[in-house]
């Protein structure tokens, strides 16, 4: 489930990446002079209403796939962990013996010069 959600969201953001690019921006009057004014396709209200919808609504699915991504890789995380926990032993560490008090100090180390 979680590999399928990152292929929707790879292909949404490439699908929005398209739609942004496609649309005219504020200077779009430049490319009419290269043949680029030409926008029978969409209609004659041209691309602006279509592309812009189809924007917000591929801009909403980018959204919530991201949502759901964040949403379930913090909980699949928690959960690898939780399952990578293994028992721990209780082992006692062995207390110091009371001769271990009488052991002969370790000398100090000559100074350097």
């Amino acid at each position: 489930m979680y590999t399928v959600l990152i292929i929707l969201h790879i292909l949404v953001c490439l699908v929005l990446i398209l739609i942004v690019l496609l649309q005219a921006g504020k200077g779009a009057n430049m490319g009419a002079a290269f043949g680029g004014s030409s926008q029978t396709v969409f209609g004659s209200s041209g691309a602006g209403t279509f592309l812009g919808k189809l924007t917000a609504a591929v801009a909403i699915i980018f959204m919530l796939t991201s949502l759901v991504l964040t949403y379930t890789a913090s909980h699949r995380s928690s959960s690898l962990i939780n399952q990578q926990r293994l028992p721990v032993n209780e082992q006692k560490l062995p207390l110091p013996s009371p001769d271990a008090a009488k052991l002969p100090a370790i000398p100090p180390a000559p100074a350097s010069k």
